[in-house]
This record gives C-alpha cells, structure tokens and sequence, in this order.
C-alpha cells in the first residue's frame, strides 16, 4: 500500500479495521462466535484482523461494541482509547492500557490523529452497569475516515468533516445501517437514516456498517431480510440523496483500499 492510501476492512457489525499511513486501528472488536444472546452468522474472524495492531477504538459500552471476552483475546498491551467513564470499567476487567477521551478531545496514534466525535446514542451498559459517553470517531492522516459507531442523525453532522479539522470532504464514512434483530431501538439509523446522514456528511465514499453478522439465538429462520437487505437499501437511497458520494457494500471480511 503506498504511502498516501487506506485500506478499510469491514470485520462485522461494528468492527472495522482501518490502516492509515502505517497505523493500524480496529473500532469495537466482536471476534467471537457469541455475544450474550447473540450468535455470530459470517465467517469466523481472521488472524490477519488483530495483528499489529496500534490502538482499539471503543465507541460505547453496549455488549455488541465492548465485548470484555474479544477483548481479552488481542495481544498484550493492547492500547485502548475509550469513552470518558468507560476506564473503570476496563480496568476491572484487567485491560490496562486504557486511555480515556470525550468529545472534540484528540490524540496522535503514530502519523494519525484520533478525534473524538458527537453520538447520539445511550451509552449505559444495562441493566444496572457502569455509564459513559458515546462516541464516534474520526481517523485522520493523509486520508480521512469517519467511525459512526452507534448514533441517530444530527443536524452538526453536516459540519462532522470541518469540525473534525478535516480539510474537504471526508474520504470514508462508515455508517451504521442497522442492527442485529428485527427492529431497531432508539439512537440507530436504518437505512433511509443513515443515507440522510450520508447526504449531511457527503464523503467521497460510504460503507455501510452494523449489519449481516450477529443475530438473536433461535431467530434463525427469520434471519435473512434483516441480515441482508439494510445495506441494498441504503445504497440505493444514497444514491437518490447523494449521488456523488460512491456506495461500497463490504461483506463482513471483505476489505477496499482508499487511494
């Protein structure tokens, strides 16, 4: 990969690995078969996805993003930055590098920064668990990529990019598009959401997220339209909304490189 590129590898629901200018970061990480009540549907996570890696990115502290038992499974020292609120938490979970960050704050991971972003999303880990902020993410070196996390859409979204000090337009968005069930709770987009979130932000490329990886144990035969069509329908609603932005639907495993 040359030196002024970016590759993006789409893992599963929310987990995403992002390499920028040398840097390696995977957004929260659901590498494990199960997640609570929740069964993994794609394939098995790669050992390519966990190595060398230079930071994880936790947006919030439901257990489909900070799951303690995938965490546990990254090497050694792993570097974590995670909502303000969140490091109690991880450190009884014996996670020690743990560094805290709230909104608008910022932190160099090598030759990228990492700035912390608006979510409009709880971020209590229930049912009676710890509480932090909610975040998302925006990765920025000689490309720019946008980490959504969990959030319903915003008005400030249409200023993300120059409030996150990126120069023009964000060259990634990636963009939750639905969930893991049926139906969808308060502070998620679906896909008509997330399109018009696309069409605030206007990155050069969108890829949807949060979707085709974890379903409920036992709704097995209903598992297919919620688990696949989320992000047929957002592409084609972005289409409509924001044309100019290209649409990249990545399968749970697959990977695009941003040159």
């Amino acid at each position: 990969m040359s030196g002024d590129s970016a590759s993006i590898t789409y893992v599963g629901h929310a987990t995403v690995r992002i390499e920028m200018d040398g840097v390696a970061v995977l957004t929260d990480p659901i590498l494990k078969r199960r997640v609570a009540h929740l069964r993994r549907r794609s394939q098995p996570v790669s050992s390519a996805v966990v190595a060398d890696l230079d930071a994880v990115l936790i947006s919030h502290l439901h257990y489909d993003h900070l799951d303690m038992a995938s965490l546990r499974t990254l090497p050694s020292g792993t570097d974590f930055i995670v909502p303000r609120g969140a490091g109690k938490l991880m450190s009884a979970a014996g996670l020690a590098s743990v560094t805290e960050i709230s909104e608008g704050d910022s932190l160099r991971v090598g030759d990228v920064e990492v700035e912390a972003v608006r979510a409009e999303h709880d971020g209590r880990r229930r049912p009676r668990g710890a509480v932090a902020e909610t975040l998302g993410y925006v990765v920025k070196g000689t490309r720019s990529a946008y980490f959504a996390g969990d959030t319903d859409v915003y008005p400030e979204m249409a200023h993300l990019a120059e409030t996150a000090g990126v120069t023009g337009p964000l060259d990634v968005a990636l963009l939750p598009v639905w969930g893991w069930g049926p139906t969808l709770g308060d502070g998620h987009m679906d896909p008509e959401a997330a399109a018009e979130a696309a069409a605030m932000i206007r990155p050069k490329i969108a890829v949807p997220i949060h979707w085709g990886t974890l379903f409920p144990i036992g709704m097995r035969r209903w598992q297919e339209r919620f688990l696949s069509w989320p992000p047929v329908h957002f592409a084609k609603r972005a289409a409509t909304l924001v044309p100019e932005a290209e649409v990249k639907i990545l399968q749970p495993g697959e990977s695009l490189d941003i040159t």
